[in-house]
């Protein structure tokens, strides 16, 4: 199974960016997906999360301001973000929780990584 990101950039305060990320490979079912993000010399954080019931949570600090979503036909999550500031700037990770069979373990894969900067 392999997670691939993509829509990370450059982009100005006050802008906008989506972010999508698609797992493929031996998938029976995936459960939850999120976004996590790390900036320079701090631990990676956790964003975003969005079920396969599309409920979603949100880190404080971009409540308002990012959204996350999925399509379960593509196995695709998407992270809409506006509205971003420098503070934003990170490299964005996805992550899903993936059964590749009906009795398989639930096994936790990550995307490499996109990089989001804000410039000010």
């Amino acid at each position: 199974v392999q997670l691939q990101a993509s829509g990370g950039g450059l982009v100005q305060a006050g802008g906008s960016l989506r972010l999508s990320c698609t797992a493929s490979g031996s998938i029976f079912s995936v459960g939850n997906m999120a976004w996590y993000r790390q900036a320079p010399g701090k631990q990676r954080e956790l964003v975003a999360t969005v079920t396969s019931g599309h409920s979603t949570n949100y880190k404080d600090s971009v409540k308002g301001r990012f959204t996350i979503s999925r399509d379960n036909a593509k196995n695709t999550v998407y992270l809409q973000m506006n509205s971003l500031r420098p503070e934003d700037t990170a490299v964005y990770y996805c992550n899903a929780d993936v059964r590749g069979s009906p009795l398989a373990t639930i096994i936790y894969y990550w995307g490499q990584g996109t990089q989001v900067t804000v410039s000010s």
